[in-house]
């Protein structure tokens, strides 16, 4: 036990004492918020400062009113034809040129949009939204609906979600964006973390295995504890990583809100978010609102993230064990980094299944069958689980997983380590699985 205590030392004071550790983990919590900030300000630049000033050819007799504009797309109609718009496009002021045939209210077939550039996929929506709204309003009033009662049809809706707690029978608030939010997150999180200090444990078995360090090593410990003690090790390298993350992020995130969100402004939105919730007739269609910051908050406080932080912890330590001790066997089945392509592929699978299937699946339907097994099974389970957690787990489903992780880790750390215990002192011979279950069933 000693002996795997000191390598597990080694393994952790190696790692955290490199200047790359400390940059990094100090770095990344404000390169994701740099990123993130920069994805949220172009993509607002993006809406905001969109200006497409369509020209509008048309020979349509049944539409009675002409497509609106707004800040984003300017509906221009012209009195040239078809073709003559389409031949002057380049030299005119106009991005697109739209064509409304003839058609009836109920199949408004062959419009089309012309272009010298290809229009996004946004740009073709709006125009789409436009025209059925166009067309869906023509129709409301051919039925008889006065204009005045088409201006109270459009209402805006807010629902508060509540969930009942099956253990004490009380309400409580959730929100299924929060949720959904805090799912993508963990379930990316835990992804990366797996894969990233996996690879960490097969590259250092490699390292040693090529440099020869292995073989004065292998004289002092067994393979066993040698494996053991890497793999706890870079364990706690990365739960000390995940723990400070955490840590800045809060600091990060408290301090940006302190700086920039002015109080008075959030009181601001407050009153006009709660005076817009009014309709033209007087009507209250919603409960008072406080304002987009406090229903952001209000959706986060249905969450528990002392439960969350905790779980994820657990299934990042299990899912680690659980396939590091794959990567440790993989790294000495191998003489080199190139030769781990053919064998890492059957491990990385299940874990990339399970990815998949936990931002499709499971957070469309997190009490599913798929999502049930998905969290249950060993190779999925980590990133399943902690996707399924913000949903709300039962507790048994959450013992119940926890305990078939810990078993599955104990089966293939017994596997691996009777891989392990031969590949490590095997040089300049090609490995196949064939090769490495002959390994498994040698004897002591």
């Amino acid at each position: 036990m000693n002996k795997i205590l000191l390598i597990i030392r080694r393994e952790y004071l190696s790692r955290v004492k490199k200047k790359s550790f400390i940059i990094m983990t100090f770095l990344t919590p404000l390169l994701i918020a740099g990123i993130y900030g920069l994805i949220g300000y172009f993509t607002y630049k993006g809406i905001s400062d969109t200006h497409d000033k369509i020209a509008v050819v048309s020979t349509n007799t049944t539409l009675k009113e002409k497509l609106a504009s707004d800040k984003n797309t300017e509906y221009i109609y012209v009195n040239q034809s078809l073709s003559e718009m389409k031949s002057s496009i380049k030299k005119s002021d106009y991005d697109y040129v739209l064509y409304l045939p003839e058609f009836t209210l109920k199949e408004p077939k062959g419009i089309e949009l012309f272009g010298v550039k290809q229009a996004g996929l946004s740009l073709n929506n709006r125009i789409a939204r436009d025209i059925e709204e166009l067309i869906r309003t023509q129709k409301l009033k051919e039925s008889g609906i006065a204009q005045s009662d088409l201006d109270q049809l459009k209402t805006s809706v807010d629902i508060e979600t509540k969930k009942i707690a099956t253990e004490t029978g009380k309400e409580e608030s959730s929100s299924a964006g929060a949720s959904t939010i805090i799912a993508f997150i963990a379930g990316i999180l835990m992804f990366m973390f797996i894969m990233l200090y996996g690879i960490q444990v097969m590259r250092g078995v490699i390292e040693e295995k090529t440099s020869r360090i292995i073989e004065v090593m292998i004289s002092s410990v067994k393979p066993f504890q040698l494996m053991m003690g890497k793999i706890i090790g870079i364990a706690l390298v990365g739960l000390t990583q995940f723990i400070l993350w955490i840590v800045l992020t809060f600091t990060i995130s408290t301090i940006a809100v302190t700086v920039f969100v002015d109080k008075g402004d959030v009181k601001k939105i407050a009153a006009s978010t709660q005076a817009g919730s009014q309709l033209s007739t007087g009507t209250q269609i919603a409960t008072p609102a406080q304002g987009p910051m406090a229903d952001v908050q209000k959706s986060l406080a249905g969450l528990d993230f002392g439960k969350i932080v905790t779980v994820f912890i657990f299934f990042f330590i299990g899912g680690y064990l659980f396939y590091s001790a794959l990567y440790a066997a993989i790294g000495s089945a191998v003489d080199s980094e190139t030769e781990t392509q053919q064998f890492m592929m059957p491990v990385m699978m299940p874990l990339l299944l399970g990815y998949a299937l936990s931002l499709s699946v499971v957070t469309n339907d997190p009490y599913g069958n798929v999502a049930f097994w998905l969290s249950m099974i060993p190779f999925t389970s980590p990133i399943a689980m902690v996707v399924r957690l913000p949903y709300g787990v039962p507790g048994w489903e959450l013992a119940l997983s926890m305990i078939i992780l810990v078993i599955g880790f104990v089966g293939t750390v017994w596997v691996a380590s009777r891989i392990y215990r031969v590949g490590i002192l095997m040089y300049g011979k090609k490995t196949t699985f064939k090769e490495m279950f002959k390994w498994f069933t040698y004897k002591n």
